[in-house]
């Protein structure tokens, strides 16, 4: 990876963690980072413990993040969250287009585009997710999926660059299984990404791209020393301080 390009590892709580539990475990994180990691280091906190989580972070070098958020600013969307909600908590971050929300919540590439034009629009840094299932896999359509997502997601965005872009691979088949895409599998998709996002006229040798999907202190070195992959989207290792330490160490 390019020196000028620092490692970003993100922590994803998902629906994990009380207050109280959130308070803990960001204070360990923040306690226990070395001053001399070279990786930038967020948290995504369930939307309940956001305030909590920046209080416990906000004088340290930790960054804030988001799991979700709506496009509009407000309105009647009953259980929604604004972008404008999140700058205000203290984020930094917001991932769009989870393959869970994507699952579980229906989200599509236009309404990932939707959310993708509405963080940004606040001075927000979308952290967007592309995948494939495991039948894509098998059917060896990945690089198709992955470049749709990329297309249809970014499409009519302008202006992006380092400072507001940040793109995760996570393959869908890895996410919570115990199952990794090897480094040279994931090696793969992130320099097609950069590729693509080089057609598309977008400063692909700035953006960051994030490997996610089952990472661990165990795989994180060998992923992290690919050239195209530039940190970590970490979802169950972020739960305990130890293990997601250690990944951040792994970035260097």
């Amino acid at each position: 990876m390019p020196a000028e390009r620092q490692p970003l590892i993100a922590g994803n709580w998902k629906m994990h963690q009380t207050l109280s539990e959130a308070r803990a475990l960001a204070r360990n994180i923040r306690g226990e980072l070395a001053p001399a990691a070279r990786a930038e280091v967020a948290l995504a906190p369930p939307y309940t413990a956001l305030t909590a989580v920046y209080d416990e972070i906000s004088s340290s070098p930790v960054r804030l993040a988001a799991q979700d958020a709506h496009w509009q600013k407000q309105g009647a969307f009953t259980g929604a969250i604004s972008p404008v909600m999140l700058r205000d908590a203290g984020c930094r971050y917001v991932i769009v287009g989870h393959s869970e929300r994507r699952q579980h919540f229906g989200e599509t590439d236009a309404t990932v585009n939707l959310k993708l034009k509405a963080v940004l629009d606040v001075g927000l840094c979308p952290i967007l997710c592309v995948g494939e299932t495991i039948e894509q896999r098998q059917a060896q359509v990945t690089l198709e999926v992955v470049t749709i997502q990329l297309r249809q997601g970014l499409a009519e965005i302008t202006g992006l660059s380092g400072e507001n872009l940040v793109i995760a691979y996570e393959p869908v088949w890895a996410i919570g299984t115990g199952l990794t895409a090897t480094p040279d599998q994931a090696q793969e998709v992130h320099g097609v990404i950069r590729r693509l996002l080089a057609v598309m006229q977008i400063p692909a040798q700035d953006i960051r791209l994030l490997y996610g999907g089952s990472v661990t202190p165990e795989n994180s070195a060998a992923l992290l020393a690919q050239p195209d992959i530039d940190g970590a989207l970490v979802g169950g290792a972020s739960l305990k301080a130890d293990s997601f330490l250690k990944i951040i160490a792994a970035a260097g």
